[in-house]
């Protein structure tokens, strides 16, 4: 074999020959005849008085050459109304050849269609049968006065001709004559109609007169008289419409997901008492707490009203001044500390302690407008110290932000699955973009309603927070005879209360033509003529307003973060892009 070998590789003109041999034995085999066609497409539809469709197709197909089986498309898709979807819902129910043989297929979904890719053995110079029986549940339309059923029997998209193709199409008895029918060929959109349709008793018949060309196909369209076919229920259209519409599940599994998130980690348990009034706060309870505890978010009202709170408790002064300037006037507040820091008691909590030394951090006295853009970065601190004291005391077992945490997880999750579903080509959730905008704002509402009850309390939080309501009772319906019987400095000892569960109003309206001392901790510009304590707790509201506008005000630097470390060297802690600015450019 080598000998034999050496001496055909030895001669260039033996190899010459092998060359020109190889490429015509090449062009030999692509001369070889390679095509097919449908010789006959023969449709037998039977409708039922539910107007369920069973379609059996029998596709009689000549190879020529080589093949392994065919691809059958059947669209499933279609425009609804007013721009939703329509999905017309098959279920095929076997594939067999012309003896009844079971055909091995694929069923996927492509698009708008349901592709089915059959085997077909021994498709090798040769005619085969192809029988597909299916079911359609909703092919039939129902209008006012009438029924229709409107089919393209052979499909536009074969990209070889059809040399016949047929339709047998059979109704209720009750159908027989008051049927009418029509048929059509050609192109997609074609008003041919080189076929016949004749109706025959409950029965129609379609056939074709010429053969269809390549994109060419045969439908029927039959009308049908109201009262043969039962129109489907309101309930039946109503779920074909969430099948046609899949993305309207959105909105009940994101329900699903978040219901079932709540009930497990996020529920309050039963505290066994109900809301009835208290007279007094919860004990060790100050009203940022309180003020928290009530909806589970530190508002600025329960920042604010600590320090009237440490004002009634003397450890500051509040002395409200109006500077004036021409014809302007402004108005800012000026804090004294009336307890120097060595004297100061256990009864500040963190959050107060943290307030006093970043409001008198370089003497005894400030203004508020001297805390503009500084104070802003003590707020954060007071909050995480407000939560951690509710926290040390047993109130949560879900804390505001692991629940938050626990909500936007969820959050991700639903929409990962979303992606995930309509990327896999699982079903399409896109075909109406009215309804998945309306889907997504139902679903996010939904979502943010759970997300706001997520955090859980303890039973002894849920009863605290069943005090507060109590006290916020108490102090909205407080009655003259009972102010008369308490302290004389109830109206102060509890006002900053009032301000934190947002009863201010009420609480001084109680107290109206009944206390008649102001308050020593609050000095006003122009002195008291007739103490109103409505009047004074709109002064107390609009100093809460100002104090708010003053803590949480930045400079805009602030906003974008630093390019430097912490340490203020050059220690990488910037990135391209960041700052302020930006933008770009580009070339076309």
């Amino acid at each position: 074999m080598r000998y034999v070998l050496r001496i055909f590789c030895s001669n260039p003109n033996r190899r010459l020959v092998s060359v020109f041999l190889l490429f015509a034995l090449a062009r030999l085999a692509a001369a070889q005849p390679h095509n097919w066609r449908v010789t006959d497409f023969n449709d037998t539809v039977s409708i039922a008085p539910d107007g369920k469709a069973l379609v059996s197709e029998k596709i009689t197909l000549a190879f020529v050459g080589q093949w392994h089986g065919i691809h059958r498309t059947i669209p499933v898709e279609y425009p609804g109304p007013q721009g939703t979807n329509y999905t017309l819902f098959v279920d095929v129910m076997s594939v067999t050849d012309e003896n009844g043989n079971k055909l091995k297929y694929d069923s996927s979904k492509s698009g708008n269609y349901r592709d089915l890719k059959i085997y077909i053995p021994g498709a090798v110079d040769t005619t085969r049968v192809v029988n597909i029986d299916y079911s359609v549940r909703n092919a039939v339309r129902f209008f006012d006065s009438y029924d229709e059923f409107y089919w393209n029997v052979t499909g536009n998209d074969w990209p070889v001709p059809i040399d016949h193709a047929s339709a047998f199409v059979t109704l209720p008895e009750t159908a027989a004559g008051g049927l009418r029918a029509q048929a059509f060929t050609g192109a997609y959109g074609s008003k041919q109609s080189e076929a016949t349709a004749e109706v025959k008793g409950a029965d129609v018949v379609s056939e074709t007169t010429s053969t269809l060309p390549m994109r060419g196909g045969l439908t029927i369209d039959i009308y049908i008289p109201q009262g043969i076919l039962k129109p489907p229920s309101a309930l039946t259209k109503f779920f074909w419409f969430l099948g046609s519409n899949p993305i309207l599940f959105l909105p009940l599994f994101t329900f699903a997901v978040m219901f079932t998130l709540w009930y497990s980690v996020g529920r309050d348990p039963d505290p066994g008492v109900s809301v009835a009034p208290q007279y007094e706060p919860p004990k060790g309870m100050c009203p940022a707490e309180a003020g928290t505890l009530l909806d589970d978010t530190i508002h600025p009202r329960d920042i604010t009203s600590t320090i009237v709170d440490l004002a009634v408790r003397g450890y500051i002064k509040i002395e409200e001044k109006v500077d004036t300037f021409l014809v302007f006037h402004h108005k800012d507040y000026l804090f004294h500390l009336l307890k120097p820091r060595e004297q100061w008691g256990a009864d500040l909590t963190p959050h107060e302690r943290v307030m006093l030394e970043n409001i008198f951090f370089d003497g005894t006295e400030t203004r508020l407008s001297d805390l503009k853009n500084r104070f802003y970065t003590v707020i954060p601190i007071v909050r995480q110290d407000i939560m951690a004291a509710l926290k040390s005391k047993g109130i949560y077992t879900l804390d505001p932000e692991s629940a938050n945490g626990y909500s936007i997880a969820a959050a991700v999750a639903i929409a990962i699955l979303v992606v995930a579903v309509q990327v896999m080509g699982w079903m399409n959730l896109f075909y109406s973009i009215p309804l998945v905008i309306g889907s997504v704002l139902v679903s996010a509402v939904i979502w943010w309603l759970f997300a706001r009850q997520m955090t859980a309390k303890t039973v002894i939080g849920a009863r605290a927070r069943i005090a507060v309501l109590g006290f916020q009772e108490f102090m909205n319906r407080v009655d003259a005879d009972r102010i008369k019987r308490m302290p004389p400095d109830t109206f102060e000892k509890f006002l900053p209360y009032a301000m934190a569960l947002g009863v201010e109003h009420h609480w001084a309206q109680a107290f109206d033509g009944i206390i008649k001392d102001p308050p020593a901790w609050y000095v006003s510009p122009n002195g008291y003529v007739g103490f109103s304590p409505l009047f004074f707790s709109s002064s107390m509201h609009s100093m809460a307003t100002d104090m708010h506008q003053v803590f949480t005000s930045a400079p805009r630097s602030s906003s974008s973060g630093s390019g430097f470390s912490s340490g203020g060297g050059f220690s990488g802690g910037g990135f391209s892009g960041g700052g302020f600015g930006g933008g770009g450019g580009s070339a076309f």
